[in-house]
């Protein structure tokens, strides 16, 4: 299979991937480079796990390439399999092809017990260590909106201790660390405490793990969700944002429909709106990566190369001036 489900999968994060896929046999001619206008600091990124898809890193540069987009996810599994002189042509080579990475996954599981937290903090050193000599200097992760058992602020004493602890060591290896509230009433109704979803909430969070270098990963979908605007991101100033997700939602359904896994590429529909999204990040001089995240089935069923076809036309229609 070379197809993926949600954000669990090892693809979002980019650790231990990945497989080989078959390419369309019918492949367009390459596609012309997404719109960069003088305003916009920000780059697009490639992103095949977000759209549901594996990949080698291999073949995705050559897709990134292909369909014009500016930077591609790192690959930490790939990474590790070369060596110091491999690893350093490999960089030479995305900066001869001008990609540059994103954000890589936050590789620690804070969010179940004790002990499996305290496996992940005492591995994080050595692969924060592996992403610092390729340069990625951005990694993120989602703050689930609900729990079934902790109240909110038991909940909230628990992230703050767990993501500080990350957040110090990433900091010693010049990282910054992006958190990602998830705006859906179907997910932060769905559990008999209700979490953080919302962005000043997500704030509030971050000014509590107080490291300095912790930020908001922002997602249009769940800034649609939560009702926010973008007076709210300019609230933000560029360094406060770490990476962004961008999409559109199914049209005809109420926000208390809108379920997570079941959204649409940017600006397909209009529900979301995407552009306004666009232009809080170049207000407040965005500078990271941003990536389309659609979670949609019927992109999935399409043949990787096409999918990443029309991924780069969305992109394109709500990047254009």
């Amino acid at each position: 299979m070379n197809r993926i489900n949600r954000r669990e999968f090892v693809a979002r994060t980019g650790w231990g991937l990945a497989g080989a896929v078959q390419l369309s046999a019918a492949t367009p001619a390459r596609a012309r480079s997404l719109p960069n206008a003088s305003d916009r600091r920000f780059y697009t990124v490639l992103s095949i796990g977000r759209l549901g898809f594996k990949a080698s890193f291999p073949e995705a540069v050559s897709l990134a390439v292909k369909h014009g987009f500016e930077g591609l996810d790192p690959d930490p599994g790939y990474f590790t399999r070369r060596s110091e002189d491999e690893l350093k042509k490999l960089l030479d080579d995305l900066k001869t092809k001008n990609l540059k990475l994103g954000a890589a996954g936050l590789p620690v599981d804070f969010r179940q017990d004790e002990t499996r937290f305290s496996e992940g903090l005492k591995a994080l050193p050595a692969a924060a260590g592996l992403l610092e000599k390729a340069g990625v200097t951005r990694l993120s992760t989602w703050v689930r909106s609900f729990d079934g058992k902790l109240t909110y602020l038991q909940n909230f004493r628990q992230h703050a201790y767990r993501l500080r602890a990350c957040a110090e060591i990433l900091k010693s290896h010049g990282q910054r660390l992006g958190l990602e509230y998830l705006g859906p009433r179907t997910l932060w109704r769905s559990g008999r405490h209700p979490f953080i979803h919302t962005l000043s909430e997500m704030k509030e969070l971050i000014m509590a793990i107080d490291t300095g270098n912790v930020g908001v990963q922002l997602d249009s979908w769940h800034w649609f969700n939560a009702e926010e605007t973008q007076e709210d991101l300019l609230t933000l100033q560029s360094k406060d944002v770490v990476t962004v997700d961008l999409n559109d939602a199914p049209a005809g359904l109420r926000l208390d429909q809108q379920v997570d896994d079941a959204r649409e590429l940017p600006g397909a529909t209009g529900v979301i709106p995407v552009r306004a999204f666009v232009e809080g990040l170049r207000k407040i001089g965005y500078d990271g990566p941003v990536q389309a995240e659609p979670f949609n089935a019927a992109l999935r069923s399409k043949p990787l190369d096409e999918a990443c076809a029309l991924t780069a036309v969305a992109m394109r229609k709500v990047l254009s001036e």
